[in-house]
């Protein structure tokens, strides 16, 4: 399991390499209905995540394998299936750079005059 301080001690280019490679693996918005379905259910057999995406099994199949290979996933063959559930570690370098922003944008750094102005509510 990686850990966020083992992950901050990576370098800046490793750390931009890592999180644009999750960003592109969440890019999709059936990868990112799989992922919340793994949270809602902990873990789920291949057969029920088609069953709940509603696509074909061959389609399922290709978002399941670059969730996988971007270690968002991790697929147990339990015969004849395979059962997915989430890796929340892996997700840590993409989380680590969201909480920077909204930790800065909290303390109003990024307020700056002219690039940025939040929406009037």
């Amino acid at each position: 399991m990686t850990s966020l301080s083992s992950f901050q001690q990576v370098s800046a280019s490793d750390r931009d390499e890592e999180v644009a490679h999750l960003a592109k693996a969440l890019a999709h918005p059936v990868r990112i209905r799989i992922v919340r379905l793994l949270l809602d259910k902990q873990s789920c057999i291949g057969g029920d995540i088609v069953a709940e995406v509603g696509l074909a099994q061959s389609t399922v199949s290709e978002h399941l394998r670059i969730l996988k290979a971007a270690g968002v996933i991790v697929g147990e063959i339990e015969r004849p299936r395979v059962c997915y559930s989430l890796d929340p570690s892996r997700l840590l370098p993409l989380a680590d750079l969201l909480e920077r922003i909204f930790e800065q944008d909290s303390q109003g750094e990024l307020t700056g005059p002219d690039c940025y102005r939040p929406r009037e509510a």
